[in-house]
């Protein structure tokens, strides 16, 4: 049997907390140049983009920059910085709740992103983290939506991120959120909401299919209501992309600030954050597969859409 060939090191260092791209060639391919391939496999990308960047040295082979008519190469690697487009600034703080050789535990603000994707990628909180903590090998263990606020966990040293990461995976994680939507007193509390969950690529909302084999579980509680207001703690069993929100808006309470359910409202402006989710992630608890210590986090957040919001305090493992 073949044995697999272990990725080299990118010769190219981050840019604003972001890596560079890396594309293995095909080991079967009939291009007669590097420049050839991108064309044609990056049509997105202007083949002149490419000219320009080869010219001036800025993609990389494993022996360093590639020429502009560097042979093609099967089972190579490349690599080069994508250009990075201006991004709205975030104008809200991360906050480091622990931080230790292992793991860094944030409360995220709304409205920014987890891991760079799609039209965000410098105001993320990885890029972020990266060059506000000098930590480039940073990497997130999970993945928090951009409009939830919260707890988000990441991983110091790549050797021990599948850890953590296989953590949430096989549910050892105990997540809690509080989210402020409606209150409906004729709606029975708690609840445990189970449904099929099918979220399509490109496609901004998931939806739920009847008679499905559920895949999806969220035990709904109310904590207390005032004003016509709800206040409510969520405690998802599963991880389905959208699943609180989905299972909330089923219930005929949709969060508060929801631009997705029940219906899809027209995008705001990139730099409108007058109206976040009024979902946070409030809690994380696990036992850390390294040391067998019981760890928990509690968010320091508020949802500012509640009357009289009092925030927690105890950003420390218990």
């Amino acid at each position: 049997m073949r044995r697999k060939r272990s990725v080299p090191p990118s010769p190219l260092p981050q840019r604003q907390g972001i890596d560079p791209v890396r594309l293995r060639l095909p080991t079967e391919g009939q291009w007669p140049s590097v420049r050839a391939y991108l064309a044609d496999r990056l049509p997105a990308v202007p083949a002149e983009q490419f000219d320009v960047m080869l010219a001036r040295g800025e993609i990389y082979g494993e022996q360093g920059p590639l020429s502009p008519d560097a042979p093609y190469l099967p089972g190579g690697y490349l690599w080069f910085h994508r250009e990075l487009v201006p991004e709205v600034s975030v104008p809200f703080r991360i906050e480091v709740l622990y931080r230790d050789e292992r793991l860094v535990v944030v409360d995220k603000p709304h409205f920014l992103a987890t891991t760079p994707r799609g039209r965000h990628v410098t105001e993320t909180a990885l890029a972020r983290l990266r060059g506000d903590l000098d930590l480039p090998q940073l990497s997130p263990a999970h993945r928090l939506d951009r409009l939830t606020a919260g707890l988000a966990l990441f991983v110091v040293q790549p050797a021990h991120r599948g850890l953590y990461q296989t953590l949430f995976r096989d549910r050892l994680v105990r997540k809690e959120y509080r989210a402020i939507a409606a209150y409906r007193p004729e709606l029975v509390l708690p609840t445990t909401v189970r449904s099929h969950i099918v979220k399509e690529r490109g496609i901004i909302a998931a939806h739920e299919v009847p008679d499905a084999e559920p895949n999806a579980e969220s035990r709904i509680e109310l904590l207390e209501h005032q004003g016509g207001l709800g206040r409510y703690r969520l405690l998802p069993t599963t991880g389905r992309t959208h699943q609180l929100r989905l299972h909330m808006s089923g219930l005929g309470i949709p969060i508060l600030g929801d631009p997705v359910y029940p219906v899809i409202r027209d995008e705001p402006a990139p730099d409108d954050f007058s109206d976040p989710l009024q979902l946070l992630a409030s809690v994380l608890e696990f036992t850390d597969p390294l040391t067998g210590e019981p760890l928990r986090f509690t968010s320091r957040r508020e949802l500012a859409a509640w009357p009289d919001h009092t925030a927690t305090t105890d950003p420390s493992p218990a």
